[in-house]
């Protein structure tokens, strides 16, 4: 990401810090406490080793579906997790999953010490994050997925390991008398930032598990996004296509949902 950067004069830094020999940013671990687990990726993790970890299991499904959606594999071979979340493209699938996930991400600098930032409070716009100028991101921390839910990552790109045109995260998870429990859904490429439709998720808790209410909230959604125009799609065609993938998600997290 950052020689494109470069090569149309977007960053212009003064200094570049190379981070691949700090080995100790390298890693994958799980911990577990009261019954909750959690994931911690260190932040140069490439992406195909954490595609290829067991620790993944069955508690990060979201990631393991989303991660060989991401670019082609010499990138994935390069790339870092904590890489692609930093650079915050709106379009970027695993900042979405992150949202979706209330990832947790930890930044240290020398003079403050270790920082932790919630992910819905880390992007703040195309290619911009909550980090300060003396931080560097070290962990990202991806809490189990809800008990029992089901889970779902899909896309329209023009073609495989393309950005993007419009991306979704979804996590669903049932209550009582098969009803939703919880929801979450989270964009990526239908904004200037990656975004979660927060005010469709609450319009669904506690609504039946139907294709009506997944409409229902398909259209919810669309209120809270915020696309644009331009050369790869237009404001109508994402709203469009979101609202189908929100819907097609939607019924595959449900699938898994009730067969977990």
């Amino acid at each position: 990401s950052l020689m494109p950067l470069l090569n149309f004069r977007l960053a212009r830094p003064e200094v570049l810090v190379d981070l691949n020999p700090v080995s100790e940013l390298q890693y994958v671990s799980r911990t577990s406490s009261g019954g909750n687990g959690e994931l911690r990726v260190g932040a140069m993790t490439r992406l195909r080793h954490l595609e290829r970890s067991p620790d993944l299991g069955d508690r990060w499904q979201l990631v393991a579906e989303a991660l060989p959606q991401v670019a082609h594999t010499p990138i994935r071979n390069r790339g870092t997790f904590g890489g692609g979340l930093a650079h915050a493209d709106p379009a970027a699938e695993l900042c979405a999953v992150s949202l979706a996930l209330d990832a947790t991400l930890v930044a240290r600098s020398q003079a403050r010490g270790l920082r932790e930032v919630p992910a819905r409070d880390f992007y703040r716009g195309p290619y911009a994050t909550a980090l300060e100028p003396d931080e560097v991101l070290t962990e990202v921390r991806l809490p189990d997925q809800p008990e029992g839910a089901g889970w779902a990552f899909s896309e329209v790109a023009r073609r495989r390991g393309d950005f993007a045109l419009v991306g979704v995260a979804v996590l669903l998870a049932l209550g009582p008398g098969g009803m939703v429990g919880e929801a979450r859904l989270a964009y990526a490429s239908m904004g200037p930032r990656p975004l979660r439709a927060y005010g469709a998720e609450r319009a669904l808790a506690r609504q039946p598990a139907t294709e009506a209410s997944f409409r229902a909230a398909a259209e919810a959604a669309l209120q809270e996004l915020e696309p644009g125009d331009d050369l790869q799609a237009g404001r109508a065609y994402r709203l469009h296509v979101a609202r189908v993938l929100t819907e097609r998600a939607l019924g595959q997290a449900l699938t898994r949902a009730r067969s977990s």
